[in-house]
């Protein structure tokens, strides 16, 4: 039996930042598939940067119903492929069945985000996925992901979509929800993964499970309840230990049956941090109470010393103004503004709740870290941010110490919107923090044309290394990854 600790008590602080960059590029519709050879380059491409930068986003096949929300488009895929000096661009939609049935029938079929009640009857039990959050390789494939469903599987040099529904040779059900968010162990390299509803459409049941890096075989499985039926979208994992954090943005019948998306923001209910034993059945589950309060993004997760820590940006309400609030209550904007804290808890000994400390008073909502440390203790995080106050209004790329508490920023400027940068160490045995910082650069007043901006990832406060520009604005963008050059296939 699972058990549950003394709740905790800790309310982020409720601050608005003083100013905010531009977010509208990253998120602006493209509806056309783009190829670029050998781009535009302005300054040194770096000569040991070699590999592909992939992402993916929403980006409406059909409009969007009033009352949807971005969430709910279909997934673009795109790649910034660099090789013996030059960069290719490509984007390809994500030829999901749902993309293939709206496709054959000219119009929208799946009308709100995650309420199947409302689907066409001709694609009544047809697998959802719009597959437009975050990508991965694996098995010489990009797995196009979305956590309701298994991944999609697309051709790691084209984009092209060879598989709709990837179950890893039948071992998921076609139905089995697949985070957006796997990690990949830094000793063996294995896919850990998880997945909500996994028995089905509301179940409080979640599947916690490993798949082998070479054949992909599932090595280990764990089902585990949670308190209720809550947006899971990331977690933590370890050498020892998986990590769960339970956020009230939860399922929503009456208002699904209203003709809603399947979620709302219920401020009556707790946050749970819950975790097991890694490898184990998942009976040693324990969950630890806190009060309302999201955090949806994982930059890092260790233990030390009997204690575990989970480093996320947390909201001290709705991360999502275009989600709904349970009481009917108007979007709370303060309450949407992230920073990135720290939540740790004791492994060993009883708890009066979960400690939180705040690492960094940068407004994060999509903070990274070099992804060889996933299940490892790390130093380095980065994301894209707002200028803090005291310095000119921009967005920004920052480059986290979470040992020293410090942090360097490169602030792009006032018309720039920035997308979530990956981090590409210089080679496979790069030290960490040793690489490059890739990011795309929505420049707004140039109708979101695009630059990708490549930086040195220790020295980001000194500006780019180059631009690769583009012509076009680039495919919207949730998520990214970078894909090394020796994880090509031969």
């Amino acid at each position: 039996m699972s058990a549950t600790d003394t709740p905790s008590s800790y309310t982020p602080p409720r601050k608005m930042p003083a100013r905010t960059a531009g977010s509208g590029g990253q998120f602006t519709p493209i509806r056309a598939e783009i190829t670029v050879a050998d781009c535009v380059i302005e300054g040194q491409l770096p000569s040991d940067l070699s590999g592909g930068f992939y992402a993916t986003g929403p980006d409406p096949q059909y409009p969007l119903r009033p009352g949807n929300i971005p969430f709910d488009a279909e997934g673009h895929a795109r790649l910034f492929r660099i090789h013996n000096g030059r960069v290719d661009y490509r984007t390809r939609f994500i030829r999901s069945l749902r993309y293939l049935a709206q496709d054959r029938a000219g119009r929208s079929l799946f009308p709100m985000y995650r309420n199947p009640s409302l689907d066409d009857p001709s694609v009544q039990g047809l697998n959802r996925t719009t597959a437009n959050t975050h990508v991965l390789n694996h098995k010489g494939l990009i797995l196009a992901l979305k956590e309701d469903s298994p991944p999609v599987a697309m051709d790691l040099n084209t984009l092209e979509t060879v598989d709709p529904i990837y179950t890893f040779d039948g071992q998921l059900p076609e139905t089995q929800p697949f985070t957006a968010h796997p990690k990949i162990c830094s000793r063996t390299g294995n896919i850990i993964a998880f997945g909500y509803e996994a028995e089905g459409f509301g179940s409080d049941v979640v599947s916690v499970f490993e798949l082998e890096k070479d054949t992909g075989k599932k090595i280990w499985e764990a089902r585990i309840k949670v308190p209720y039926v809550g947006l899971l979208h990331d977690f933590g994992v370890t050498e020892n230990h998986i990590v769960l954090y339970v956020v009230p943005l939860a399922i929503d019948l009456e208002q699904m049956r209203r003709g809603g998306v399947h979620w709302s923001w219920d401020a009556t209910r707790k946050t749970y941090f819950g975790f097991f034993r890694r490898h184990g059945d998942g009976k040693d589950l324990r969950w630890i109470e806190g009060p309302a309060m999201s955090g949806t993004h994982t930059m890092g997760v260790f233990e030390d010393k009997g204690r575990i820590y989970l480093d996320t940006e947390m909201t001290p309400g709705n991360p999502f103004p275009f989600m709904p609030n349970k009481d009917g209550s108007p979007p709370d904007l303060p309450g949407s503004y992230s920073t990135l804290h720290r939540i740790s808890a004791n492994l060993n000994g009883p708890n009066k709740g979960y400690d939180v400390e705040m690492l960094f008073p940068l407004n994060m909502p999509l903070p990274k870290q070099d992804d060889r440390y996933n299940t490892a203790p790390y130093r380095w995080g980065y994301g894209a941010c707002p200028a803090p106050e005291g310095q000119p209004p921009g967005s920004c790329y920052a480059a986290m110490d979470v040992q020293t508490k410090t942090y360097k920023l490169w602030n792009a400027g006032p018309h720039i919107s920035l997308a979530e940068p990956v981090f590409a160490p210089k080679h496979a045995g790069s030290r960490e923090g040793e690489g490059y910082l890739l990011g795309v650069a929505y420049n707004l007043n140039e109708a979101n044309r695009s630059d990708l901006v490549i930086l040195d990832a220790e020295r980001v406060d000194e500006g780019p290394l180059c631009k690769v520009r583009l012509p076009v604005p680039a495919s919207p963008q949730v998520h990214g990854w970078w894909v090394r050059e020796d994880q090509y296939p031969t």
